[in-house]
């Protein structure tokens, strides 16, 4: 049977099997314009600056009250204290079922054991004789955390940002999340809060929470560092009260890449297909590979997924926009659009996937073979789910307990060390026309 593809208004065929129908859109490499197609589904930060301007300026004018204006009109619910009590945390782990509580548990210990992996050592290396120089770790002071709402409640953000900053040393891990419309914040979240070490949880989303993290207001402490995810105005607010306090990365919708040959199994890549879309309408997913078998077969149990899937709509919606399934005529080609693409996801199911990722300078996490779903990342392997979009895995890699560290150099250098060093530092310091750091090295090295 012969399947007919329509793309731009033109007409391709492929071999296929009977009552295929496409759901995905599926694209010759060789007829593409790579950077275009690799285009994500982009939410445009620019158009709501102005609104969130607004909002940070007004938070930072008026504080609390400011904060208790805005939960009010977007979350329609009025919050007198924004704390959350301690008798709050105690309520929330009496009613948690067991068993979710046992798997945060065990989320936050893997987390753990992960990052702690990540910490740096002190460092010193004798440049040349009498010149000693190196490196010290030492962590932020304090640190925010912003988990979102919305569509749905995450308590495994809450792990995957505040442990990494409490390993780190950060004494200050502040957590903000939208409260519900009972003013209360969901049983999960909290529980993950305290199982995570956060110091304090306030009941706030939206830039408004990101103002409050940056300028600090009568209840919610100022930190030095904000991340974590959050939809559209959270990360405009980011954006803006960049430079005024520091953020992890710019983070936009979910993305997914696969990149397969012929060995993998196509009811596998499906459900990590739907897996993302069914986070966002605007999530990205692609499948990448030299196997038009396969890119057929991965297809057809998309489809057979999303129509008994409970969140249908929004994966329908998701894969309509950004669904695609791109088929090389190598796989090296295959190779070269997963690099570009800079996943923020990257799964490899190959016949060989450690030869594959030896290829692979570009992705914020990757998952490779068959039996390592995205979601194993997502919630308990002990890798950070928090990770860059949009092509950012090209400059950023996923937040991490390095994100809460600063690094101090160190030097300690002897009158020999210095009189050697003098040969090349005075000749640049004079050349410049900085004649006082020149002196600073002359006036040591005077004769007694």
């Amino acid at each position: 049977m012969v399947g007919i593809i329509s793309k731009a208004g033109s007409l391709r065929r492929y071999r296929c099997y009977p009552k295929v129908v496409l759901i995905m859109e599926i694209l010759k490499y060789s007829e593409i314009d790579l950077a275009e197609t690799i285009k994500r589904s982009e939410e445009d930060v620019n158009k709501v600056l102005d609104i969130v301007s607004d909002i940070l300026n007004n938070v930072k004018d008026n504080k609390d009250d400011a904060i208790r204006e805005y939960t009010e009109k977007f979350d329609g619910v009025t919050i007198e204290n924004l704390k959350v009590s301690e008798d709050e945390i105690r309520e929330a782990y009496d009613t948690l079922d067991d068993s979710l509580l046992v798997a945060l548990k065990q989320a936050a210990s893997n987390i753990e054991k992960f990052h702690k992996k990540q910490i740096p050592s002190d460092w010193e290396i004798e440049v040349n004789p009498g010149i000693v120089a190196g490196q010290i770790v030492r962590p932020i002071n304090s640190a925010g955390c912003y988990i979102p709402g919305g569509r749905a409640a995450y308590p495994s953000s809450i792990l995957m940002t505040v442990i990494p900053a409490k390993i780190a040393g950060v004494e200050k891990v502040v957590c903000v999340t939208p409260p519900q419309k009972d003013g209360k914040i969901l049983d999960a979240i909290l529980v993950a809060a305290d199982i995570a070490g956060a110091d304090e949880i306030y009941k706030v989303g939206g830039a408004q929470a990101i103002a409050g993290l940056a300028y600090g207001t009568e209840s919610i402490p100022r930190v030095e560092k904000i991340v974590g995810p959050g939809n559209i105005f959270v990360t405009a607010a980011k954006k803006l009260v960049y430079g005024q306090v520091d953020i992890e990365f710019p983070a936009g919708p979910s993305e997914v890449l696969i990149l397969a040959d012929e060995t993998a199994n196509p009811e596998f890549l499906a459900t990590d297909i739907l897996a993302q879309a069914e986070h966002d309408p605007n999530a990205s997913c692609f499948l990448v590979t030299d196997s038009e078998k396969l890119a057929l077969e991965t297809d057809k149990f998309v489809k057979e997924l999303t129509e008994a899937a409970p969140r249908r709509e929004i994966i329908e919606e998701s894969l309509s926009k950004s669904g695609k399934i791109i088929i090389t005529d190598t796989f090296e080609e295959a190779i070269h659009v997963t690099n570009e693409y800079a996943p923020e996801h990257l799964i490899i199911s190959t016949e060989d996937d450690d030869e594959a990722l030896s290829h692979i300078n570009n992705a914020g996490s990757i998952f490779l073979g068959a039996y390592s779903p995205v979601a194993a990342g997502d919630y308990g392997s002990g890798t950070n789910h928090v990770l860059p979009t949009g092509g950012g895995a090209k400059m950023y890699s996923g937040l991490s307990t390095e994100v809460f560290i600063k690094k101090p150099t160190v030097q300690r250098i002897t009158k020999e060390g210095l009189k050697e060093l003098s040969k090349t530092s005075v000749p640049i310091a004079e050349y410049e026309g900085f004649f006082a750091h020149a002196n600073s090295f002359k006036t040591r090295l005077r004769e007694d």
